[in-house]
C-alpha cells in the first residue's frame, strides 16, 4: 500500500494490516530460515562428497535469490510503520 492508502485507512484498519504485517515477518522469518538450512546440507553434502562436482552448486543458486528477495522485500513496509509511529499506535 502507498503512504496515502495507509493515510486513509482508520486505526482499527491500520492496527489490522500491523497484525498482517507481524504475521508476515514472521513466515518470512521462518522461510528464511528453512532456505538457509537447505543451503547449508547442501554445502555439506557436496564438501562431503567424493567426487565434487561443480553442476551440483547450480540449484544451490535458487535458494540464495529467494533469500535475498526476501529481505530485500521490509523497505516497503517502512511506510506502514512510519504512519502507525505518526498516530501513536506502536
Amino acid at each position: 500500500m502507498t503512504r496515502e492508502e495507509l493515510n486513509v485507512l482508520s486505526n482499527e484498519e491500520l492496527l489490522a494490516e500491523k497484525k498482517k504485517l507481524k504475521n508476515s515477518k514472521i513466515f518470512h522469518a521462518t522461510l528464511i530460515g528453512f532456505l538457509i538450512g537447505i543451503l547449508l546440507f547442501g554445502f555439506g553434502a557436496w564438501i562431503l562428497s567424493p567426487e565434487k562436482q561443480a553442476g551440483f552448486l547450480i540449484p544451490m543458486i535458487f535458494p540464495i535469490w529467494f533469500v535475498y528477495k526476501m529481505l530485500k522485500n521490509p523497505k516497503k513496509d517502512s511506510d506502514l510503520e512510519e504512519v502507525l509511529k505518526e498516530r501513536g499506535l506502536d
